[in-house]
């Protein structure tokens, strides 16, 4: 749900001689409005709980401490909500989406990074643990000048990728062109584009990948940690969720419109997924800082 158009477009303080811009303040209020901007960002935050943030179609109550990475044209933003701190730690670092050129990112050791590049156009949420662990690096890197700057922030990058316990934050996006061509996933994902309105069955999209389908299972667990169901209805939550704010539907439109046969597995599969209503999210959305 990248771009859209009744969202603030960030204009970033980045120069094109510029690699990486810090901002490091201590604050008791967000102020700035639901936004996106064609950098990557990482955002961490200290002292936030009930802090709301908003990736993508993901809305949630943060906790004490968090660590987030926003891909480009991920629109994204944070709101006091339910917070009471007064000394509010935020850190924010901003870099060209084409500061690591392709042929870098190709090698070897920077697999990991390439797939957290990959991923985060749909937001990642990192583990307390790693923040925690960061917390001081991070604190510190503002303070650090010229090549030092420079490789403190690969390595904390580095370190992100390998992290365990990520999380995908937003269930929707419209620029997911970054797969392999030679990627089943690819094949998969392309396919469930295509016909998430509609019934889709195993067998059919383990001819549309050309897997038989014992080996789809297998794989589709692998590469999402989810069942296919549970994949498809991910993607129609994503696409339904996106209406619930663009579209002025109902919302049984809108869940038939996504690919659900009747609004009670519509309405258990929302809430499963984004832990409230259809009609609570849309009411979340419209009451969020907009620049139309």
């Amino acid at each position: 749900m990248s771009n859209p158009k009744n969202f603030y477009r960030e204009i970033a303080p980045l120069s094109s001689g510029d690699s990486f811009l810090v901002f490091d303040r201590i604050k008791d209020n967000f102020d700035f409005p639901v936004h996106y901007h064609p950098e990557f960002e990482i955002n961490f935050i200290l002292n936030g709980k009930g802090v709301k943030r908003v990736v993508g179609d993901n809305i949630e109550d943060i906790d004490d401490i968090e660590l987030v990475l926003i891909g480009p044209n991920l629109y994204h933003g944070w709101e006091l909500h339910k917070c009471k701190n007064k000394h509010i730690h935020e850190i924010t670092i901003q870099f060209h989406n084409d500061l690591f050129h392709e042929s870098l990112l190709s090698r070897r050791i920077m697999n990991p990074i390439k797939d957290m590049f990959n991923r985060s156009i749909h937001g990642i949420l990192f583990s307390a643990k790693i923040a925690e662990e960061l917390t001081p690096r991070l604190i510190k890197i503002s303070k650090l000048d010229g090549m030092d700057y420079f490789l403190e922030i690969i390595s904390i990058l580095y370190d992100l990728a390998n992290s365990r316990n990520q999380r995908l934050l937003s269930t929707y996006t419209v620029d997911y062109d970054t797969f392999d061509d030679y990627d089943k996933m690819k094949l998969v994902y392309e396919f469930v584009q295509k016909h998430f309105s509609e019934k889709i069955t195993l067998e059919e999209v383990s001819n549309a990948s050309n897997m038989s389908t014992i080996s789809f299972n297998r794989f589709i667990k692998k590469r999402t940690g989810k069942t296919f169901v549970d994949y498809v209805n991910n993607i129609r939550v994503g696409y339904a969720a996106r209406w619930l704010v663009e579209k002025d539907l109902s919302i049984s439109e809108i869940a038939f419109k996504s690919g659900f046969n009747n609004i009670a597995n519509f309405n258990r599969n929302f809430k499963a997924i984004k832990n409230c209503t259809p009609s609570q999210y849309r009411e979340d959305f419209s009451g969020l800082k907009r620049i139309l």
